[in-house]
């Protein structure tokens, strides 16, 4: 009894085996579920071709378009953000990561970069002081305009900080002016605060 029901048990998963066979001798499955992946041609990632178009006027989530193109059309650009100690104490920490390299503690052009020396030239040229009058009479839109689209040898950092960001490094560059050229004003009251 024990082994005929063996021998039952081996017929039937020998038949189970032997049908499993026979079905991969097809060159195609009997049924194919999903034939449009399963048959889908290989296309390489990023080759031209493989990657659906854009649909027209698509734009990046969270990406604002900058239309400013000329320093002109940048005068009239107003800082939105006020000239708060948050903004101010922002505006440092970015300046000191990023503007510093090149452009030094207290924007004079003197940055590590400027000064590195590589006989007979220097290897970088100098960039331009921050505390020119020329930048002094610059509008605060042209300062964002310079930090966001890049001028001469001075990359574009519009992908390193975002719009915020780029007004409290202007925010800062102007009081890196102040701190230099006093006013009359400033200096009065300096010395209110020294006597307090």
């Amino acid at each position: 009894m024990r082994s005929s029901i063996l021998t039952i048990t081996a017929a039937i998963f020998l038949s189970v085996s032997l049908s499993a066979c026979g079905y991969l001798k097809h060159s195609q499955p009997y049924y194919s579920y999903a034939p449009d992946m399963h048959y889908s041609p290989g296309l390489k990632a990023q080759k031209e071709g493989s990657m659906r178009p854009l649909v027209a006027g698509v734009i990046p989530r969270g990406f604002r378009p900058y239309e400013i193109t000329t320093m002109d059309q940048a005068k009239m650009h107003l800082n939105p953000l006020p000239r708060t100690k948050e903004n101010l104490l922002a505006g440092k920490t970015l300046f000191n990561t990023f503007c510093i390299v090149c452009h030094g503690k207290f924007g004079e052009g003197d940055g590590l970069v400027a000064s590195l020396k590589d006989w007979p030239r220097p290897l970088f040229p100098r960039p331009p002081s921050l505390q020119s009058d020329k930048v002094r009479d610059f509008k605060d839109g042209q300062i964002f305009h310079i930090i966001t689209m890049g001028q001469n040898l001075m990359p574009s950092y519009a992908e390193k900080l975002n719009e915020e960001e780029r007004w409290q490094v202007v925010h800062y560059v102007r009081a890196l002016h102040r701190a230099k050229h006093p006013s009359s004003e400033d200096l009065k009251k300096a010395e209110n605060y020294l006597e307090e």
